[in-house]
This record gives C-alpha cells, structure tokens and sequence, in this order.
C-alpha cells in the first residue's frame, strides 16, 4: 500500500538503493577531442567503452548535462533482453532475412552484456532468468500465440509456449492463462549496471564531464555554456532528452514510463507467487506492464501511466502522478492478490526516446561527422549496447581502419525517420493513442472474444506503430 512513507521521486529505486555517484567535474573550456559523445547514459558509455577498445589512442570526450544515468539508463526496469524496436518495419523495407539477423544480433547482446559485465568486475545483480510474457484474456492470449509464432520465424528456436499450468509453475500470475518464454533475458540493477560502465570507461582513459548540457549539435561542434568541443565525430546519445538540442525538438518524442518498487516480500508471500527463476515479467495488454524480482527480493514494477508531457518537458527528479502510482499498485495487486497489503517503498518516473515510426536506429553521417543512436521504445537496457558496438564500426569504417561488418550493415543502419507533428496535435495524438490502449484494455478484459479490439488496431495505425 502507498503510504507517508512512500517516496516519489529521488531520481529511482535504483539510486536510493546504490547511492548518487560522486559528481564529476564539468566541462573547463573549449577543446578538442577525435570523437564526442553527447549523453552519459548506456548508449554514451558502451560507445566509449568499445570505441577505447578497439583503438585506445582515440582522444574521447563524453559530455552529460546532469551526471551519468541521470535518464532512462537509471530509471528503467532492469530488464536486458532481446526486444528491439521496428524489426517488422525493417522486414517489410529490407526483407525477412535482414530481420532475422538484427534479431539474431539481437539475442547475441544479450549476452554480450553479461560477458562485459563479468570481465570488467560489475556486479549488477544480473541473473539470467529469461523473460516470460503472460496472457490473462482470450484476446491477450490470441496475440500471445501470434507473437510467440512470429518470434520462431524470425529464428528464435529457442523459445516456449506455455498453457496456463506450465505459467503457474514458473509464475503464479493471477488468472493467466497463458506465456511465452524466452532465455534471451537477463534481470539487472540498472544503476550498478551504469555506474559500473562509467567507471570502467574512465580506467580505459575517456574523459567524462557532467554537469555540462550540450545546447547545439553542429558538424564538427558541441556546444555547451561552458565551452565547445570540436571534433571530426559527435554523436548524439540522448535518447529521450533529445528534444531539449537545438533544433531536434521533434526528433523523438520523451515517452514517460513510471515505476514501483515494494518493500523486502515475505517468504510467505513469495511461496504464493513462486518466481524461483528471477524471469522478467510482462504481459500482452496494449498499455503494457514490466517487472522483476529484485535481488532483495521487492517486485519492481512498471507501466505507461501519464505518457507524455506536453512540449516534450521531461520531469526534474523522477516524480510520477499519485494516480500513476494507484494504478501500478493495482496491476500488482491484480497479477499478485496476496501482495494486498505490501508497502510500496518507492515511485517513480522516466523518459525513453520514441521515433516517429517507432523504429531503433543507428545513423552516422559521413559528409559532416555527425552520429546518433536510439529510438529504443524502452527497449534499450541491451539494444544500446548492439547500437554502441555498431557506432563503432561505423566510425572504423569511415576512418579506412575497416570494411563493412555484419553489424554495419544491419537494417537498422541509417534508417531515416519523419519528425513528429507539432503541437498541440504531438499531445493529442499520444494521449488519445494511450487512452484508446486502455479502453480496448478494458473491453477486453470485460470478457470480449478472442481478437484484438478494434479500438487497439486503429490506435496502432494512427500512432505509426
């Protein structure tokens, strides 16, 4: 239950839990620099990480306009697993078979993420559960069966449909009647997790400086209020913050996601639920759910709530609506009645970036320099590091220190994408996709046969889902 002793805000869970990291010192003045990384989150440190890497000469500068993790790369649910957003699009533009193989690079991130992690000492209480995806409706279940068949024919061998005993025997989610299961998944503390990767990119010899808001993106220029960087390459790793840069306002819009985080359960308690194996959770309703187990035993949990704030405002410290939280609370409740009487510990609210098509891309422009990444529809916990990865070898490529690579030519690669409809219509157009989402929600769980609402399709082709 919510209660005085709730906290709303903080940035995260995550921080209140690890602690704010110390703060680094902010840009001092113009300089230069061989690449400049504009964003300090997960996208900005594992392109620093792996750019070091592969050539540790390399003169690197990453600029954070609050310190690192501030975002959605401290904020998010933890969950590393092999989503990405747009394969079906990039199916439709480049073909099946190029589908297949970002989703394949997909599934290989997931564990490259844990390979790094281990090798670079980060304890980020990862644990490779999977991911189970539960359906608790007849339409729900429809879409589940459909999902799960166009997840084996993009190559994913590997996963397993379940009818509503088998759900119950990894996770006793109230009234499901079905899953999907994948163990291309991994739960993690993201804060560890970026906290971790700051530090090591630093040992490799990048320099960090926060506190230090790049205002205009230019070739060749980062511009601050504390100086310029200038160098042959800046990439723009902002993901959901992107739209305060001059000039991408319309870029991608900042989508808000909320949180919960109950107290320490009860070994009661989890003997009704179950949860052994530490999968993530979600579900196939149109206004979406997320969760784990944490390492200290507290449901973490996360939906849409108030999408999105009009003007592409972004919140200072992560402090979400109170009906926001009321509403969590009762998906909590209805996934897991015996958590009726839990305490939730914390709330709290982030953005993610979201393209107009809803597609993840990695773009570098060789006539000026200019790089970027994102677009991850809060899929980005691994699809940054795939993103970083492939920045780099974009820039290998373009320097004459290499050819084209398997993830050089991924469809993602620089895919182009329409900006976003000026207000008041950007607003509009969310909040009633979102309000839509939930009625067919409702409808559906009202006892609606087995098809998706009508309500929810016609959603989905306004939005350009």
């Amino acid at each position: 239950m919510t209660s005085a002793k709730t906290t709303n805000g903080g940035i995260s869970f995550w921080y209140a839990q690890d602690g704010l990291p110390a703060p680094r010192e902010p840009l001092p003045g113009d300089t230069n620099a061989d690449v400049c990384i504009v964003g300090g989150g997960y996208t900005g440190l594992w392109t620093a990480y792996y750019l070091k890497k592969a050539v540790p000469f390399l003169n690197i500068t990453v600029l954070e306009a609050a310190f690192c993790g501030y975002g959605a790369s401290g904020r998010n649910g933890g969950w590393l697993y092999n989503g990405i957003a747009g394969r079906d699009r990039y199916a439709r533009l480049h073909g099946h078979d190029a589908a297949v193989r970002l989703q394949q690079a997909m599934n290989e991130t997931v564990g490259e993420v844990v390979r790094v992690a281990a090798e670079e000492k980060i304890d980020a209480d990862i644990h490779q559960g999977g991911v189970l995806e539960v359906a608790y409706t007849p339409a729900q279940l429809a879409r589940l069966k459909d999902f799960h068949a166009a997840e084996l024919a993009f190559g994913e061998t590997d996963r397993t449909l379940h009818g509503a005993v088998e759900t119950a025997e990894r996770i006793r989610v109230h009234g499901a009647v079905g899953s999907t299961w994948t163990p291309h998944g991994a739960r993690l503390h993201p804060v560890k997790l970026v906290k971790g990767l700051a530090a090591a990119v630093e040992a490799l010899g990048v320099t960090i400086h926060e506190s230090t808001r790049v205002t205009e993106i230019r070739p060749k220029h980062a511009v601050t209020p504390y100086g310029t960087v200038r160098a042959p390459y800046i990439l723009r790793c902002t993901e959901g913050f992107t739209a305060s840069i001059k000039g991408a306002r319309r870029t991608w819009l900042p989508m808000n996601s909320s949180m919960i985080a109950t107290e320490p359960l009860s070994a009661e308690i989890w003997d009704t639920i179950g949860w052994d194996g530490r999968e993530t959770l979600g579900d196939t309703a149109h206004a979406y759910m997320y969760a784990q187990r944490t390492a200290d035993d507290r449901i973490a949990l996360g939906g849409r709530g108030f999408p999105y704030r009009y003007g592409s405002k972004t919140d200072n410290d992560g402090r979400t609506q109170t009906a926001t939280v009321e509403a969590l609370r009762e998906i909590l409740i209805r996934f897991f009645p015996s958590t009726t009487g839990a305490r939730i510990d914390h709330a709290w609210s982030g953005v993610l970036g979201v393209p107009r098509d809803w597609c993840a891309t990695v773009t570098l422009d060789r006539s000026t320099g200019l790089g970027w990444a994102g677009g991850y529809v809060g899929s980005g916990v691994a699809t940054t590091n795939l993103a970083a990865r492939t920045l780099r070898d974009l820039i290998q490529q373009d320097s004459g220190q290499q050819g084209a690579t398997e993830l050089t030519t991924l469809p993602w690669v620089n895919h182009k994408v329409r900006k976003w409809e000026p207000e008041p219509l950007r607003w509009l157009g969310v909040h009633g996709m979102y309000a839509a989402y939930r009625t067919a929600d409702r409808r559906e769980a009202g006892g609606r046969s087995a098809a998706t609402h009508p309500i929810a399709s016609f959603a989905d082709r306004v939005g350009g889902r």
